[in-house]
């Protein structure tokens, strides 16, 4: 069992697993899936105060932050029980154009040279990081959820604010990998 889920598993077999996510949540309790919104749930729970936004039955969504524990948990028991000791696989064009940033060491998942203590205090690294973090969290409000409540359960729901959200992150994705981030690279 071990070597089956240690092993890189198709494409299909992630999107059936979340695909079915959807359905099973809305039987379940007419439940929405969602990330973004524990850390709503965590404020309302561990600070208790006269904010507005924070004042409702918190309760009710504490099914979802056992959800968040569930992802964490398991990315833990995935990177420590079926971690692949070999360097990750890099395509030899891309290795070659993150050499030109001077990113070269694979043996992680996410590279030192982006991602570590000492890039934190670089120019490049905390506008990948702080800037970055402080984008997405902002944007995640803005938008009214994140890429898994809006792509995965608005769009599976029809709403049409998922599908603008939705292009807008695909637009942004886009725009941020191929004109964007190379520039950040080379600071």
């Amino acid at each position: 069992m071990i070597q089956t889920l240690s092993q890189p598993w198709p494409w299909w077999a992630g999107g059936i697993i979340i695909g079915l996510t959807v359905p099973a949540l809305l039987l379940l309790g007419n439940r929405h899936f969602g990330i973004s919104g524990n850390l709503r749930h965590i404020c309302a729970a561990v600070f208790p105060s006269n904010i507005r936004f924070f004042k409702y039955d918190w309760r009710k969504e504490s099914w979802n932050l056992f959800f968040a524990g569930g992802i964490m948990l398991g990315a833990a028991i995935a990177a420590t029980l079926l971690a692949d000791p070999n360097p990750v696989r890099v395509a030899p064009e891309l290795a070659a154009e993150l050499q030109t940033y001077g990113i070269s060491n694979y043996d992680s998942q996410l590279p030192p040279e982006i991602f570590s203590w000492d890039s934190l205090f670089t120019l490049r690294g905390f506008v990948l990081l702080v800037v970055g973090g402080f984008l997405v969290g902002f944007g995640t409000r803005y938008a009214g959820g994140c890429t898994s409540g809006h792509s995965i359960m608005g769009l599976s729901s029809l709403q049409l604010p998922s599908l603008v959200a939705t292009i807008c992150f695909m637009a942004g994705g886009i725009l941020m990998a191929n004109f964007i981030l190379p520039y950040i690279l080379r600071l």
